[in-house]
């Protein structure tokens, strides 16, 4: 993996093998969220598949986190170049200990910020944008400004796909209310999700705590402590904002293609 000088240095890193015992337990401790985690990762891989032109697409995934999806990605499609962007350095750390590969570079990036896409120095115009969980905790402002940033910014044909927890909700001012077709999708996902048993594993605050003592991530979690990763969301995006970013931004067709409960992958072509 080749890393720029705006990415966390490499000394603060633990081996590559305590990366990936790590990076075992995140996905671990998110299985246990999601039930139908694989699933969402593979319909965001068969997207690519059917959708991007060329053998070598070039994919920057946002909120790449410690590169689970990339991962998938790197597998499903052999010449695919992922470019990561995160804020989390402990995150980003882990995943540049774990997965040394050429065609995965990862950039420290405020998502959040006008100018990120300048910040990964991407070599053209990227093939597709993907995310999974992460773009629900922005504002809806700076949510809808990065989804037409990314939708203006991509290649002839070119896709985003993004899985996340995505309401239709209704507005009340600034204050999102779930429908009552959001709680009925809230139900069925809770059902699926006992159907398919649920995986024992320690949760999100266990497995940070567990981070916060551990020494070979001591380097990652002080870079951590000194920026400020706060995403308290008082002003949420619904579906409708997230659709209607993507058309704003160029995109010709927007939508769903796949759920289970509030669980979807929504897709913008370009």
């Amino acid at each position: 993996m080749t890393n720029q000088a705006h990415t966390h240095p490499d000394r603060t890193l633990p081996t590559s093998d305590q990366a990936r015992a790590w990076l075992q337990r995140w996905d671990d401790q998110q299985a246990t969220y999601f039930s139908d985690r694989d699933e969402r990762f593979e319909v965001i891989c068969d997207v690519l598949v059917e959708t991007v032109q060329r053998p070598d697409p070039l994919v920057v995934d946002l909120g790449v986190g410690p590169g689970s999806l990339a991962r998938t990605v790197l597998q499903r499609i052999p010449g695919a170049t992922v470019v990561g962007a995160d804020m989390d350095p402990l995150l980003l750390g882990l995943a540049s200990a774990a997965y040394g590969e050429e065609r995965f570079r990862l950039v420290q990036v405020d998502l959040r910020r006008d100018g990120w896409l300048a910040e990964l120095d991407l070599p053209r115009a990227p093939d597709a944008f993907i995310s999974t969980t992460a773009l629900h905790w922005l504002e809806r402002a700076p949510l809808q400004r990065l989804l037409r940033t990314a939708a203006e910014s991509l290649a002839d044909r070119g896709v985003f796909v993004d899985g996340d927890h995505l309401f239709v909700a209704a507005r009340d001012k600034n204050r999102v209310v779930r429908s009552d077709l959001d709680q009925l999708a809230q139900a069925v996902a809770d059902r699926a999700a006992v159907r398919a048993g649920g995986q024992e594993a320690e949760d999100w605050s266990q497995w940070w705590d567990a981070a916060a003592t551990a020494p070979e991530l001591a380097g990652l979690w002080q870079q951590r402590a000194a920026i400020d990763l706060s995403h308290d969301v008082a002003d949420a995006a619904t579906l409708a904002d997230y659709l209607d970013a993507l058309r704003q931004g160029g995109c010709r067709e927007v939508g769903t293609v796949w759920q289970v409960g509030h669980d979807r992958v929504v897709v913008g072509l370009r």
